[in-house]
């Protein structure tokens, strides 16, 4: 199947197209009689996207300047929030000493702007933001990535905090 095909939940357990164009896409790729798994197909709204990104350069605007070195950019501050709000992929390197993780830690931070990078012990840990990108997270995306672009996501609150 190549894209949904919208159709109309009758009661009982039936559904029909709600159009004669969608009755037709449902005969190219169905079989009458056969059975099928049915998923539900969430789109996702490019309102919403464009008005996360919008809230996140606000806030951006709106930070104190003793933040402005650690958030140089609104992208440094939405990747770096969603690190905080665990959106992020971790990567841990034990090193033999701490004097070694403090190198290590030392030559990955230039590799990744975004990235956060922290040293504990002999153990560094390197942070980066999950992609937001309509490739990564799709148009039928999960609940848990649709809350990254809703106001009441825990990114907003650490946003808000900063404030």
């Amino acid at each position: 199947m190549s894209a949904p095909i919208f159709l109309q939940y009758q009661g009982e357990g039936e559904f029909k197209a709600p159009s004669p164009h969608w009755a037709r896409e449902a005969d190219k790729e169905f079989v009458v009689g056969e059975n099928y798994r049915l998923a539900e197909h969430h789109d996702r709204s490019d309102a919403t996207h464009a008005h996360y990104f919008a809230v996140v350069n606000e806030t951006w605007h709106s930070l104190p300047d003793g933040l402005m070195d650690e958030y140089p950019t609104a992208e440094h501050l939405r990747k770096k929030m969603l690190v905080k709000c665990s959106y992020a992929d971790e990567r841990s390197i034990v090193c033999a000493s701490k004097q070694e993780a403090r190198r290590v830690a030392a030559f990955i931070r230039p590799m990744d702007q975004y990235a956060v990078v922290s040293v504990r012990e002999a153990v560094v840990r390197v942070y980066t933001a999950q992609s937001q990108s309509y490739k990564a997270m799709g148009s039928g995306y999960s609940p848990r990535a649709k809350k990254r672009f809703s106001t009441r996501s825990p990114i907003f609150s650490g946003l808000t905090d900063l404030q």
